[in-house]
């Protein structure tokens, strides 16, 4: 991906050149229209969206997923009269969280994140919203729709979405991400929770490299929820008169929020270190445990080779080799000697 992203070097500022993976092989335009008492949801080809009418009494989202066709995003952006450094940053996978006030736009880019428990990796997936007074554009990376539990709660016309405006549903959007954040964070742990018990059982059973690789993908992580701090701040700081008052309320929830993920993350990042210094005393203790073992074993049989040494020597005159019952007494000072030495042991608790 990096290799992808330096493409961009030496263009004029407001190229549109996607910096991510092929995710669809066709972009997807999905328009809703809903207001207090009504709602209308349909799916646009990409050919027709210069057809999409925006009226004035309904909240219009369009949701656009696949960022890959930058002719087709640029098309739509220019429809919207979406400046050109904002057309950039829509496809530009690489963009930091941010957040930026237009005349009478918001422009939000953040990033949605996924953990793969299997190969414990990390995959994000960039966005892009804005708003203005009466409508609201997406831009998602893939067809899956991140958005979906807002889009469903659109269909209630109880709630809050349907009776507020744009800067109300852009917070539910940042809000589901949130949510979602959650959810790979407590995956993200249950991981780690398991590799300390495997290490306090059977420190043999785990591959370092894990340890190391969830360091790196936490880091990740780190990089990518960190910034949205600033972008809920500033939003939530904003006196664009896009968002009402009624809405910052809301929006300063989500801070604290994205405070306490980012205290988790940084919990996490705590943990691993202990981790690491946990396998390494593991791996210690049970090398420490090898070589008492080997060294009490050698405590023990130095002395018998000391004595199987000295009767072993080919000397003519040993008087001991003439007595008749010299080998078996000689076996039995051998015996005493082992039975003192384990008693010693345990009594030391060595053993």
């Amino acid at each position: 991906m990096a290799k992808k992203h330096r493409i961009k070097t030496g263009m004029a500022p407001g190229s549109v050149v996607y910096t991510g993976n092929k995710q669809v092989d066709d972009i997807i335009i999905h328009h809703l229209q809903f207001n207090a008492d009504t709602i209308k949801d349909s799916t646009i080809h990409k050919d027709k969206f210069l057809k999409i009418t925006l009226e004035p009494d309904y909240i219009d989202w369009i949701d656009i997923r696949g960022m890959q066709e930058t002719d087709v995003i640029s098309s739509i952006a220019t429809h919207f009269k979406v400046h050109p450094l904002l057309q950039e940053s829509i496809v530009d996978v690489h963009q930091r969280p941010n957040f930026e006030e237009h005349d009478n736009a918001i422009f939000v880019t953040f990033k949605a994140l996924s953990f793969d428990k299997t190969t414990l990796s990390v995959h994000r997936e960039h966005v892009a919203v804005i708003i203005r007074d009466h409508s609201l554009i997406t831009f998602q990376e893939t067809r899956s729709d991140l958005f979906e539990a807002v889009r469903k709660r659109t269909a209630d016309s109880k709630s809050r979405v349907r009776k507020r405006g744009t800067d109300y549903l852009l917070f539910a959007l940042l809000d589901s991400i949130v949510d979602n954040y959650y959810i790979t964070l407590d995956q993200f742990e249950e991981v780690i929770e398991d590799i300390e018990d495997r290490i306090s059982e059977d420190q043999s059973n785990v591959d370092k490299s894990k340890i190391h690789r969830l360091k790196k993908e936490l880091l990740v992580l780190r990089k990518s929820i960190a910034p949205l701090r600033e972008v809920i701040s500033n939003f939530s700081r904003s006196d664009n008169t896009i968002i009402q008052e009624n809405t910052h309320i809301f929006i300063r929830n989500l801070y604290e929020n994205t405070i306490q993920i980012i205290d988790s993350v940084d919990s996490y990042r705590d943990m691993l270190n202990s981790l690491q210094d946990l396998f390494i005393a593991e791996l210690s203790f049970k090398m420490n445990k090898v070589m008492q073992l080997l060294t009490l074993i050698s405590v023990i049989f130095i002395p018998l080779t000391f004595l199987a040494g000295i009767y072993g020597m080919n000397f003519s005159y040993i008087p001991e080799l003439q007595y008749k019952y010299g080998y078996f007494i000689l076996l039995g000072v051998m015996f005493c000697l082992f039975v003192i030495l384990l008693i010693f042991f345990k009594r030391k608790k060595w053993m």
